[in-house]
């Protein structure tokens, strides 16, 4: 199938965006979302082009997998600090970028945000930016949920989206980044006004961490893309350690990535099914509401 642009499928949503570093993510994403029949969003972060060296060779592969799905696709470029980075992103297919300035100072982060956000629509790109602090990144420790400029604040959104002309807010409502427990407790009062405030889709960054229920009552709300990256890796590295702990012999990697694409492709279908609402999430997914992450 065609990509489908990044604003359409969030429009139609609520929709899962999922985070890939290798082939197999990409593989694992497009599967568990076929699985779900659910459509999905496909990101390439700056941190996964660093570890590339290069955006081309990841953004092929990526485009390639998605091209071949038979639910509607979007790609995404994620958390672009890099200039250099979000410029590359109409001519790999790239239907959105994500403009990641929330380290820098209020009017530091609206007037970048502002100006790749003009490049951005000239090439026809969906921008998104993030307001607030989602800890976890880059190994940096979790924020305290209740510390200054921790959360976004409604008024403060309402502004820098008027502002900068973004089409989506990533939010800061108690989540974080890199979460191997799902155990956030979501600020659900703060997502309602800040859903009131703001009339672009939000976005829950750090969603791995937070429990189905959460998730659930999230979308409810009002959070319109729901981003999960650390899930895959745990479903992945999960399955690679059970697998040759029993078999230590193996030194063919596809006989080890073959089951770990297969785990993190049910849990890219049980996210879709918990996201969209599907009452059939719970049944046979092996995951769990609370614990470590599924």
């Amino acid at each position: 199938m065609p990509l489908v642009p990044t604003g359409q499928v969030v429009a139609a949503g609520p929709v899962c965006a999922f985070n890939v570093i290798t082939l197999e993510h990409a593989e694992a994403i497009v599967a568990g979302a076929e699985a779900a029949g659910r459509p999905v969003v496909l990101q390439v972060s700056e941190n996964a082009v660093r570890f590339h060296r290069r955006l081309a060779p990841v953004a092929a592969a990526t485009r390639a997998v998605a091209a071949a799905a038979t639910v509607d696709v979007a790609l995404h470029l994620d958390h672009v600090v890099s200039a250099d980075l979000w410029r590359q992103a109409p001519e790999h297919g790239f239907g959105s970028v994500m403009i990641d300035a929330s380290r820098l100072p209020y009017q530091e982060n609206v007037a970048a945000t502002r100006a790749a956000a003009e490049f951005a629509h000239a090439h026809g790109l969906w921008v998104e930016a993030e307001l607030g602090t989602v800890g976890g990144k880059d190994g940096e420790p979790p924020i305290d949920p209740h510390a200054p400029g921790a959360r976004t604040e409604p008024a403060e959104a309402a502004s820098y989206v008027a502002q900068t002309d973004v089409d989506a807010l990533a939010v800061a409502v108690g989540s974080a980044h890199a979460m191997t427990v799902r155990d956030a407790a979501l600020d659900h009062d703060l997502i309602e006004r800040l859903r009131a405030a703001i009339a672009v889709p939000l976005v829950l960054h750090g969603s791995s961490g937070v429990p189905d229920d959460e998730l659930r009552r999230a979308v409810a709300g009002g959070i319109g893309k729901v981003n999960i990256g650390t899930a895959l890796n745990v479903a992945l590295t999960g399955s690679v350690r059970r697998t040759l702990d029993v078999h230590p012999e193996m030194v063919d990697p596809r006989r080890w990535l073959a089951p770990a694409r297969e785990a993190m492709a049910e849990c890219v279908a049980h996210f879709c099914r918990v996201v969209s609402g599907d009452a059939a999430a719970g049944a046979g997914s092996g995951l769990a509401s609370t614990g470590a992450v599924p």
